[in-house]
């Protein structure tokens, strides 16, 4: 999600360009160029984990709410807002992946703060309560599909991110079926998940604000080990 490959790149000045350069045998490759713009990874991992972290205990009933309005807010400007801003930060930097991932997430909690909002017209748009969760368990299915792409495109990078996007997989997954069976226990289940993202999330994101140098200590991500294919 930002600068995974942490071997082959720095915090802040690591980012591709529209350079070109011709190499050895006459190919145009991109040249690197430094650039300004800070690692958006720790912003966007924060923003994503409160939001989850929150939303999640909502799910497993913590301290007997049933009510996740609350949440609104947060999935507003925090995961949605601050981690659409880290997206679009990381596309001039050129990691891909994580603008992707951190955009799409962003877009993630808005449209799910869209449909809490009672202003909007969405819940309400609906004539029974089952035929909304069947709703909600698709936009769920849809989001689970998502980042089972995106892990897919992980499984190169770190071990932490890995770990990170299968988790919310399950949780995504599980909290789909429980919106379609409206089996309590799954939904809590869903919700455990989600708290157990969250903080993988957040371990990933302190590992991004550790910077060398800056920091009396990093926190590893588990790097794979890059096999250069021809």
């Amino acid at each position: 999600m930002s600068d995974v490959e942490k071997a082959h790149t720095s915090q802040v000045n690591d980012s591709p360009s529209s350079k070109f350069v011709q190499n050895y045998d006459g190919q145009t490759n991109f040249a690197p160029r430094p650039t300004k713009i800070a690692n958006p990874g720790a912003l966007g991992l924060f923003s994503f984990a409160s939001t989850t972290f929150i939303l999640s205990l909502y799910n497993v009933n913590a301290r007997d709410i049933t009510t996740p309005n609350v949440v609104v807010g947060m999935a507003c400007f925090c995961g949605g807002l601050a981690q659409l801003l880290a997206g679009m930060w990381e596309f001039p930097r050129g990691n891909v992946f994580g603008a992707t991932a951190f955009t799409s997430y962003g877009a993630f909690w808005m449209s799910y703060a869209t449909i809490l909002i009672p202003g909007s017209g969405v819940a309400a748009a609906y004539t029974t309560t089952n035929e909304f969760h069947q709703a909600i368990g698709i936009y769920l299915i849809t989001w689970f599909v998502l980042t089972f792409l995106l892990l897919i495109g992980a499984l190169r990078r770190n071990v932490s991110f890995i770990a990170l996007l299968f988790f919310l997989c399950i949780t995504f997954l599980l909290l789909a079926i429980g919106a379609w069976t409206g089996m309590v226990a799954v939904n809590r289940a869903g919700g455990g998940f989600g708290i157990l993202t969250a903080w993988i999330a957040y371990y990933c994101g302190l590992s991004e604000l550790l910077v060398k140098g800056e920091s009396w200590f990093g926190l590893p991500l588990g790097g794979i080990k890059q096999e250069r294919i021809d």
